[in-house]
């Protein structure tokens, strides 16, 4: 790590696997302390034996299990990554229980997070909080009301988060990725990782997971006195607004 650096330690959520994985390879490729959150230590097997990652073990919907398994551990930087969506229906269609759960992973969980561990960033003027949020909360894609709704939230979180921050010498990213060749829609598409591939990625170059880690890697490696406040990154080929999932509304 540069000597210039002054990040040690990390705090990642959804970390065993896509983009949290390939977020914990780059950032303990710095130098870093990383700190991964997933619901099960099997989950994360190949993040801790690979790159040594510390495990939390907790829902990340539950920021005083994840608090208490740091153990009094000082973060420097967290990255609010774990998303989860729940169908890619219209709201009309989708069940309060997919409504409830979406809004808690995406927009209630990283709030609580970030309170939980700002107030000792700011005490030691040092930290950097990276909200991965999404361009379906920037543009219109079809039957993701919830989802994009829920990013929205936290994208505007972020803004007024700065001023809260101003001053502090803690950083705030709102990073909004398109399309990201992950699972993050499987659930949606039944399971069925043929079918997600064909309808997401088949006739598109995706961004890759390292693409988000490389990118998350430079904002925190520019000087103190430079804060990149919001990144829109997505594929070369992808124009974001008015995408409709076909294979999955039949």
């Amino acid at each position: 790590m540069a000597t210039d650096f002054p990040y040690r330690t990390a705090l990642v959520t959804g970390a065993s696997r896509g983009i949290g994985a390939a977020i914990c390879r780059r950032l303990t490729g710095l130098g870093m302390s990383v700190y991964g959150v997933a619901r099960s230590r099997e989950a994360l097997d190949g993040v801790v034996d690979e790159l040594g990652v510390l495990p939390v073990i907790a829902d990340v919907r539950d920021p005083d299990a994840i608090v208490a398994s740091l153990a009094g551990a000082e973060i420097d930087v967290l990255v609010n990554n774990a998303g989860m969506v729940a169908t890619v229906k219209p709201l009309y269609e989708q069940s309060a229980e997919e409504i409830a759960e979406t809004i808690a992973v995406n927009l209630t969980a990283p709030m609580l997070l970030m309170r939980a561990l700002l107030g000792g960033m700011v005490a030691r003027r040092r930290g950097h909080v990276v909200n991965i949020t999404t361009t379906a909360a920037r543009g219109v894609l079809a039957g993701t009301s919830a989802y994009g709704g829920a990013k929205a939230g936290l994208s505007h979180a972020c803004r007024s988060l700065r001023y809260d921050l101003a001053g502090s010498n803690v950083r705030i990213t709102d990073l909004a990725p398109g399309r990201v060749e992950t699972e993050i829609y499987l659930r949606a598409f039944g399971g069925d990782r043929s079918k997600l591939h064909d309808t997401m990625y088949g006739n598109v170059r995706a961004l890759q997971p390292q693409d988000i880690a490389e990118t998350i890697a430079a904002v925190l490696s520019l000087p103190q006195h430079v804060d990149v406040t919001e990144i829109e990154i997505s594929p070369t080929d992808q124009a974001v607004g008015g995408h409709v999932f076909k294979s999955v509304q039949g």
